[in-house]
C-alpha cells in the first residue's frame, strides 16, 4: 500500500520546507568531503598522492564518482524549482551570482596558488613532475580541445570550485527553459511527462537522452570538466527541476524504488565482474571506435540515474524532518564546501610523507581535515559579516537559522 508523502508539495509556493532535500544536500557535501579526503590513497590522479595506494579505495571511489556529482547537481536543480516560485528572474540570477559565483571567484583567488604549489611539490617528490611551477600551474587548458579557448575547463582554475561555476552557468542557461515549463505550453509538456511517469519504471526513460548526449560528446571532449561533463551534469540539473515540477514524479519514485535498487545492483555487479576479469573498462569508456564504448556509456548513465532516484526515495522515506543539526548543516554547507579541499590538500601533503601505512594515514587525514574545516567555519567564517558574504552566506547572523532548500 502506498503511504502518503508528507511535505512533498508544501514548498510549491515557497511557504514550507521540503526537509529531505535539505538533508540530502548536507549529506552530499559530507560525501564530497570524504571523496576528496580519500583521494590521496587511490590509484586515480589527484593533487596530493601517497606512494602506497589502495585498489579497494580506487574501486570504491570510482563507483561513487559515477553517481555522486550527478546527484549533487540533481538536488541543486530541484532547488531551482522552489526558488523560481518565490523570486523574479532577476532576483533568481542575482541570488545565484552572490551565492555561487562570488565564492567561486574568492575561493579561486585565495586557494588556487596554495593547492597548485603543494601539488607541484608532491609530484616533484614522487618523480612525476619535471616542469617549473609556472608551467605546471598556468599551462593553457585549451590543449586538445575542439573549440580551443571556448571550453568550461577554464573553471578548473577554481580547482574543486569548478562545481560552483558550473552550477551558476546552469542556472543562467536553463532559466528560459524553466520559466517555459512553469506556464502555458511548457507546463502542458511537464504534465504529459508526469502522466507517462505513472507507468511502471518509466522514469528510467531518462537514461536515453543521458546516454545519447554523453556518448556523442565524449568522442570529442574526453577531458574532465570539458563539454561532455558540462552537458551531462546540466542534464541532471534539469532532471532535478523536472522531478519537483509535478507530484506524480515523486510518487513514481516511491512506487518504483525497488526497480532502481535492482538495476543499480545488477550494474555494479556487472562492472565488478568485468573489472575482476581484467577487462579494459577505462579504455572502452574513452574509445568510441568500438561497441563496448556504447555499452559502458549505457551502464554508467543507468547507474547514475538509478542511484540518484533511489537516494531521493530514501530521502522521502526517512529524512522528511528538521532539527538543529539540519539547521546548522544547511547554513554551513557552502562555506564548508569552499574550505574543505584546501584543508585536505595541506594536511595530506604532510601526512603522506610519514613512514606509516595507508590505514594509519587515512583516518588522520579524514578526521583532522573535518575538525579543522568545521572549526574555520564556526570560529571565523560564521562570525564575520564580510566573510559570510564572500562565502555565499546571508550577512546577518541569526540566533536560529531558517532552513533553506536553496543550493
Amino acid at each position: 500500500m502506498d503511504t502518503p508523502l508528507p511535505n512533498l508539495d508544501r514548498g510549491k509556493t515557497g511557504g514550507a520546507r521540503v526537509y529531505y532535500l535539505d538533508w540530502l544536500r548536507v549529506l552530499a557535501i559530507l560525501m564530497v568531503f570524504l571523496f576528496h579526503a580519500v583521494h590521496p590513497f587511490d590509484y586515480g590522479d589527484w593533487h596530493i598522492k601517497n606512494v602506497e595506494q589502495s585498489e579497494f579505495l580506487t574501486v570504491l571511489l570510482t563507483l561513487l564518482g559515477i553517481w555522486g556529482m550527478p546527484f549533487f547537481f540533481m538536488v541543486a536543480g530541484s532547488a531551482s524549482w522552489f526558488a523560481l516560485h518565490s523570486r523574479s528572474s532577476k532576483q533568481y540570477v542575482q541570488e545565484r551570482f552572490n551565492r555561487l559565483f562570488v565564492p567561486f571567484i574568492v575561493g579561486t583567488l585565495l586557494f588556487f596558488p596554495l593547492q597548485k604549489y603543494l601539488e607541484w611539490v608532491n609530484k616533484a617528490q614522487r618523480g612525476v613532475m619535471t616542469t617549473s611551477f609556472q608551467e605546471f600551474a598556468f599551462r593553457p587548458v585549451t590543449d586538445g580541445t575542439l573549440f580551443g579557448w571556448v571550453t568550461p575547463r577554464w573553471f578548473g582554475y577554481g580547482v574543486h570550485l569548478w562545481f560552483l561555476a558550473f552550477l551558476f552557468a546552469f542556472a543562467v542557461i536553463t532559466l528560459p527553459l524553466f520559466q517555459w515549463w512553469m506556464k502555458g505550453s511548457g507546463k502542458t509538456f511537464i504534465n504529459w511527462m508526469a502522466r507517462l511517469s505513472e507507468r511502471r519504471g518509466s522514469l528510467l526513460l531518462f537514461i536515453v537522452p543521458l546516454v545519447i548526449v554523453h556518448s556523442l560528446l565524449m568522442q570529442y571532449f574526453p577531458t574532465e570538466h570539458d563539454w561532455a561533463d558540462f552537458f551531462n551534469q546540466m542534464m541532471f540539473f534539469i532532471l532535478g527541476f523536472i522531478l519537483f515540477a509535478d507530484e506524480r514524479f515523486r510518487r513514481a519514485i516511491r512506487k518504483d524504488w525497488w526497480i532502481f535498487t535492482i538495476l543499480a545492483l545488477i550494474i555494479v555487479i556487472a562492472l565488478l565482474v568485468m573489472y575482476l576479469f581484467d577487462m579494459p573498462l577505462l579504455e572502452w569508456y574513452e574509445n568510441s571506435g568500438n561497441l563496448q564504448y556504447y555499452l559502458i556509456q549505457l551502464l554508467v548513465s543507468a547507474l547514475a540515474l538509478s542511484c540518484c532516484l533511489l537516494i531521493l526515495y530514501i530521502g522521502q522515506r526517512f529524512l522528511d524532518f528538521s532539527n538543529r543539526w539540519l539547521r546548522y548543516g544547511q547554513e554551513a554547507a557552502l562555506p564548508f564546501f569552499v574550505l574543505h579541499q584546501p584543508v585536505i590538500v595541506v594536511i595530506a601533503f604532510f601526512v603522506v610523507q610519514w613512514q606509516a601505512g595507508i590505514w594509519i594515514k587515512l583516518p588522520v587525514v579524514v578526521l583532522s581535515s573535518f575538525i579543522i574545516t568545521i572549526s574555520l567555519y564556526e570560529f571565523v567564517i560564521r562570525r564575520l559579516p564580510l566573510l559570510r558574504r564572500i562565502f555565499g552566506m546571508k550577512v546577518q547572523i541569526p540566533e536560529v537559522q531558517q532552513v533553506s532548500a536553496q543550493p
